[in-house]
This record gives C-alpha cells, structure tokens and sequence, in this order.
C-alpha cells in the first residue's frame, strides 16, 4: 500500500463527493499507465468513457454505465491461461479501470501499481516491496501536481 499517497489522499478529502472531479482525473492518469494491459476491448472502452467523462463530453449517466461494465467486466475476467500466470497482469489492470470509472482513486492507484509491477516481474516482482516505489513515487508526485495547491501539505 501507497501509505504516502492514502495520507494525501486523505487530506485532500479525495472521497468526498466535492473531490469526485479530482478523483476521477487521478484515477484515469493512473488507468492510463497500465491501459497497455488490458486485453478485453470492453474494458478499454470503459476507461475511454472516463476520458471523455473527465474531458467533459459526455454525461454522468454514460459514466454509471461504464462504472457498472467496467466492474462486471473485471469481476468476470478469467486470468491467465498459463499455469503460473506469470506476469499477466490484466486481471488487476481490469480491476484499476474499474475502481478508476468509479471514482475510487486509491483503490485505483493501488490496483494500477499492482498491475505495472506484476507486469514487470511477476510474483517475485510483487513480493519485493522496493518493486512499487517508482510507481509509488510516481502517483504521489501525480496527484500532488493535480490537487490544488493550498490543500498539499507535504
């Protein structure tokens, strides 16, 4: 867990619903990372629903159908093929879109890094928690940059 990014996060009262834009412009640059994973076409859409949501071209109603797709999509992802699974990580980059459409931007960061690290590695990648401190680095020093600069304490 990014505790540096769930502090911020928290100061920035990032779960309120006053925060939603903010959040949802945090969780599509982290889904943009690792959109590259995904395999189901679906699943992209979904996340190109939440671009043009934040671009503002399309409406709120379109974003609750991505949001529900985008969860079912990922609840029915069937995972590698391969017996160890190693380095498939579209399973966990299907769930970072969907918690990403749905505004839920920590647990969207935290799926995305998940993803670009399994991706890089596999297990063993995930098990060394140095592995996560570049893409940790990188979503702290995101969402400082997008948040408004009185409300960054650190």
């Amino acid at each position: 867990m990014n505790s540096e990014l769930v502090l911020l996060a928290t100061n920035l009262g990032l779960g309120a619903p006053e925060s939603r834009d903010l959040a949802l412009k945090f969780s599509l640059a982290c889904a943009k990372r690792i959109e590259h994973l995904l395999e189901d076409s679906e699943v992209v859409q979904c996340l190109q629903v939440l671009e043009r949501y934040v671009a503002g071209c399309v409406s709120h109603e379109t974003l609750l159908v991505a949001e529900q797709d985008a969860a079912r999509l990922a609840n029915q992802h069937r995972g590698s093929k391969s017996i160890d699974g190693c380095g498939h990580a579209a399973v966990s980059a299907s769930y970072g879109v969907a918690k990403a459409v749905a505004g839920k931007a920590v647990d969207a960061a935290q799926y995305c890094a998940y993803a670009a690290v399994y991706a890089s590695g596999g297990y063993a990648a995930v098990a060394d928690r140095q592995a996560f401190e570049p893409e940790f680095a990188w979503q702290l020093q995101c969402l400082r940059s997008m948040a408004p600069a009185n409300l960054v304490t650190r």
